[in-house]
């Protein structure tokens, strides 16, 4: 795995994440997309990652064993949170109860509450 490479903290890796993620706001999502122009959900959180120099598998069960697995009650921002059945759909936590994904087919990447998804688990990547 990524773990041992690169170095520098959990914190500056999410820094990157997270301000690669919201560039990303807007674009509109596409099945099988990962960037630059078009995402979906899997594909635009392994970018973002990337973008930190950690490399995740293309799709959201997959990415749902490449990490820690972290209780709701300690994530971080850049966690990757899962929601629905069979963690098929994945979004990038923001902090303060928000996070970052690309929805469905039809909308556009867009940050909202979490409380506003079927949350289920969630994975520190790094």
């Amino acid at each position: 795995g990524a773990a041992g490479t690169g170095g520098g903290s959990y914190a500056a890796k999410a820094e990157k994440v997270l301000a690669f993620a919201r560039a990303q706001l807007g674009k509109p999502y596409v099945r099988g997309a990962a960037g630059p122009s078009s995402y979906d959900c899997s594909g635009l959180t392994q970018a973002a990652w990337k973008a930190a120099g950690v490399e995740l598998p293309r799709t959201a069960p997959d990415q749902a064993e490449a990490g820690r697995r972290v209780d709701a009650d300690e994530l971080l921002p850049g966690d990757l949170l899962f929601f629905g059945d069979g963690l098929r759909h994945v979004g990038i936590h923001l902090g303060d109860g928000r996070v970052i994904h690309a929805p469905e087919p039809g909308a556009a990447v867009r940050e909202e509450p979490v409380a506003s998804l079927p949350f289920r688990s969630a994975v520190r990547p790094a």
